[in-house]
C-alpha cells in the first residue's frame, strides 16, 4: 500500500453537507484494515522517534486516529472537543466558520508546560480548528511539535494559515 493508494479509499460525496461541498469521507479508511494499519503505521514511523508527551486529538474523528497513534507510541491523549462536551475545568477558543464562529475546549489539566504535543486530525482545510486547538496547547504552555493530518484540502489554503508551525499531511486533494 502506498499514499496513493489511501487517496483511492476515500470516497467523495458531492453537496454534502451543502451544495457546492465536496465531502471527503474518510470512513471508507476506516472500514479498511489496511488502509487504517497504513495510516497509524505512517504516522508512527514519522513521529516514533520525535519524543511527543501527548497526542492532541481534536473532535471527532481525530480521536480515532489520534488515540491510536498515542497508543503505539507510549503516550498519553488529549481530546478537543466543541464546547460543553468536557465535564472537568476547561479553557476555549473561537474559531471562524464559514457562517459564523465555534468554540473548542481542552481540559485546563491536560497538559503541563513543556509538555511536546502532536496533533491529530483527519483533515485540514480552512485550518480554524487546528489553529484553534493550537492556541489551546500554546495557553496550557504546551510546545506543539507538529500536526498530522490525513487529509489536506490544498485550495483552501490552511496551511498556509499555520506557516510557523510543521503541518505533515498524508494525503492531498485539489478542487474536484
Amino acid at each position: 500500500m502506498n499514499d496513493d493508494d489511501l487517496k483511492s479509499m476515500i470516497r467523495t460525496i458531492p453537496d454534502f453537507p451543502k451544495k457546492g461541498i465536496m465531502f471527503r469521507d474518510i470512513t471508507t479508511i476506516l472500514q479498511n484494515k489496511d488502509g487504517f494499519a497504513y495510516v497509524i503505521d505512517k504516522f508512527y514511523e514519522r513521529y516514533k522517534d520525535k519524543d511527543i508527551d501527548i497526542v492532541v486529538g481534536i473532535e471527532s474523528r481525530g480521536f480515532i486516529f489520534g488515540a491510536t497513534l498515542a497508543y503505539k507510541l507510549g503516550c498519553s491523549f488529549v481530546p478537543v472537543r466543541k464546547e460543553g462536551k468536557l465535564p472537568h475545568k476547561t479553557i476555549n477558543q473561537e474559531y471562524a466558520l464559514e457562517y459564523g464562529k465555534a468554540v473548542v475546549e481542552i481540559h485546563k489539566d491536560a497538559i503541563k508546560q513543556g509538555d511536546k504535543v502532536l496533533i491529530v486530525d483527519d483533515l485540514i482545510a480552512t485550518a480554524g480548528t487546528l489553529d484553534a486547538t493550537i492556541k489551546l496547547v500554546e495557553l496550557l504552555d504546551g510546545k506543539v511539535i507538529e500536526c498530522a493530518i490525513v487529509v489536506e484540502l490544498i485550495d483552501l489554503k490552511g496551511r498556509e494559515k499555520l506557516k510557523e508551525y510543521n503541518v505533515f499531511s498524508l494525503v492531498e486533494f485539489e478542487g474536484e
